[in-house]
């Protein structure tokens, strides 16, 4: 269960919240996604290969850094919600026009 930073439970999941962290800063770092998500740097860095390896976000190392871009198309990955895409959950969340 996804838990907030006071530790109540939360309706979405770290890694929604860390892609919402992307869409909303595409050149985001680990560390400041940490904070606003209010995990540990190692599990946002799990969260991103996850997502990925999943191939809802593309990652390119430019210089010491990581740009991400995300796959809106990709659809969700429940049985419930499998037929809405990543972009209508963050269109819906008002992180993607």
């Amino acid at each position: 269960m996804a838990r907030g930073p006071d530790g109540s439970w939360t309706f979405l999941t770290n890694h929604a919240h860390v892609l919402v962290c992307i869409a909303q800063n595409p050149d985001m770092r680990g560390r400041e996604i940490a904070q606003e998500v209010g995990i540990s740097e190692r599990a946002v860095q799990g969260i991103i290969s996850d997502l990925v390896e999943a191939g809802y976000v593309i990652r390119k190392r430019t210089g010491r850094r990581n740009h991400y871009t995300i796959n809106a198309d990709g659809n969700l990955r429940h049985p419930l919600e499998d037929e809405h895409t990543v972009g209508e959950l963050l269109a819906m969340l008002g992180r993607l026009s």
